[in-house]
């Protein structure tokens, strides 16, 4: 009998072993012999299931590893497009939301920031294009650098005058060959300037698509990160970098059409006092350029405003007319102090964010182009406002410390009066 019920164990365990081997099949598990020693057949079919499930995840990782790396690769490829559109995307966040009062859909709300942003970013740098250009025809023609260029470089020769900048004046010149030295140099050089253009508009459609969308989603992409918090760590550290960004790259924007405004309105009320030999010329366009450039703090405007002052400065000394030179000194006067020295003083702390410090920010601006090249400008102060967040608000909690705040909401009114303890 007891050679039986042993007999019997021993089938019974068989088929359990069995009934574990077919639930290993069904699952894509590999079915295993049975355990020897003391270790029961649970723990042990636990155990390799375990060690399936460690090797599934490996892959998993190493895949993930592979797609990261991938974006990571691409994302490097276009970091200049993808710094500006992130830089655009935090400027322009505030005045996307302030639309929703006319009820718009969000897409069209995107379109609508996207189009205040371009039309006159174009048309300034149309008006800009078109104004050089015809200035520098009227300075070739007048100091004859046609000759001196066709002296130095061959594909000039020929050229004797510029064709009038119209319609007819060029279709003229195409006919006559007057354009065949320029159109040779172009076909010359084709392949430079077919990338050169490409990369160019390759650029801009990556801007535009990616601060379009970031308009759209970026609630989605922000829950998104949110999901990898454990601890409320990255959740705080995250809404205040996003709140500080925020606060730090619209109040640039505002700086930069503040300063624009009143620079135009300084330069044109100089013009309606100064005489015409010193006056400055357009001065719109020259008050929109020196908006522009008050993105770099310390030196951005003055790289407009100096030699605005040297071109209107020259033509009176080489003339003799030095009484006019005090005209250009009171431009130098409003321009340092009405349009620079104001607005630094006044307007830039203002808008500069609520936590990160306005030197640094100025040091951010100033040697992110030296550092990273033109989209330093835009990175640097980005970075700057990611490590001086996650040094104020992450960190300390990572190292076990926990200061408590003096305004912390979890105390009651009634708990912030030690009388009332």
């Amino acid at each position: 009998m007891r050679g039986s019920r042993e007999g019997g164990g021993a089938t019974g365990g068989d088929a359990g072993l069995g009934r574990a081997n077919g639930r290993a099949f069904e699952s894509g598990e590999t079915p295993s012999r049975r355990p020897t020693g003391t270790l029961g057949p649970t723990l042990y079919y636990a155990r390799t299931r375990r060690a399936c499930m460690n090797e599934k995840r490996l892959v998993v990782a190493c895949f993930g590893v592979l797609v990261a790396a991938a974006l990571a690769f691409l994302a490097y490829r276009f970091i200049a497009p993808l710094t500006v559109s992130v830089f655009l995307y935090y400027s322009t966040r505030r005045y996307h939301k302030s639309l929703k009062r006319l009820h718009l859909p969000s897409r069209a709300r995107a379109a609508i920031v996207l189009a205040s942003l371009a039309v006159p970013l174009v048309l300034l740098i149309g008006y800009a294009v078109v104004l050089l250009v015809v200035d520098a025809r009227s300075f070739i023609m007048e100091y004859a650098l046609l000759d001196v260029a066709a002296a130095r470089l061959p594909w000039f020769e020929g050229i004797g005058t510029l064709p009038p900048l119209t319609i007819d004046g060029l279709y003229t010149a195409y006919q006559s060959g007057q354009l065949s030295p320029f159109i040779t140099f172009a076909t010359d050089h084709a392949a430079f300037l077919t990338g050169l253009l490409s990369e160019l508009f390759l650029d801009l459609f990556v801007i535009i698509i990616v601060t379009y969308y970031l308009l759209i989603d970026g609630g989605r992409l922000r829950e998104w990160l949110l999901r990898f918090d454990d601890d409320a760590i990255v959740r705080d550290y995250l809404e205040a970098t996003d709140v500080e960004l925020e606060a730090v790259l619209f109040g640039n924007l505002l700086n930069v059409i503040a300063v624009a405004l009143i620079a135009i309105a300084s330069f044109t009320l100089y013009n309606f006092v100064a005489p015409e030999a010193v006056e400055v010329p357009y001065p719109a366009l020259a008050g929109a350029l020196t908006g522009l450039a008050s993105l770099v703090p310390v030196v951005g405007m003055k790289l407009v405003y100096l030699p605005l002052a040297a071109i209107t400065a020259i033509p009176v000394a080489l003339t003799g007319r030095t009484d006019l030179l005090v005209y250009v000194v009171g431009f130098l006067v409003v321009a340092v102090v009405v349009v620079d020295t104001i607005p630094d003083i006044v307007l830039r702390p203002i808008l500069s964010g609520e936590n990160t410090h306005v030197g640094l920010l100025m040091l951010a601006y100033t040697l992110g182009p030296v550092v990273l090249g033109f989209y330093g400008l835009f990175l640097a102060p980005i970075l700057l406002v990611v490590g001086l967040t996650f040094a104020d608000t992450a960190l300390p909690r990572l190292l076990g410390v926990d200061p408590i705040d003096a305004d912390d909401d979890s105390l009651s009114d009634s708990q912030r009066r030690l009388d009332d303890f």
